[in-house]
């Protein structure tokens, strides 16, 4: 799945075109690179988001084929932070 689909996916960040303008600056990084949008997650990567006061380390537990319910959502990740 791609990073920017599956920011918006798993809810960390809450639209699929606010994921992909983050990615395109350079503010999410995967296993420490950084990331453009169409990258291919997989399970046990790493996801970095910089905020403009936070940051927010996620590791990837379970990448879905579609979307996810609100519930659910949560168990696709694991904050290391």
């Amino acid at each position: 799945m791609r990073l920017d689909k599956f920011l918006k996916v798993s809810r960390l960040i809450k639209r699929r075109t606010v994921a992909n303008e983050v990615s395109e600056m350079g503010r999410v990084l995967v296993n420490g690179n950084p990331a453009k949008p169409a990258k291919q997650l997989k399970e046990g990567d790493v996801i970095t988001i910089e905020y403009a006061n936070r940051q927010v380390c996620a590791k990837v537990l379970k990448v879905p084929t579609g979307n996810v319910s609100v519930q659910e959502a949560q168990s696709l990740y694991e904050l290391l932070n």
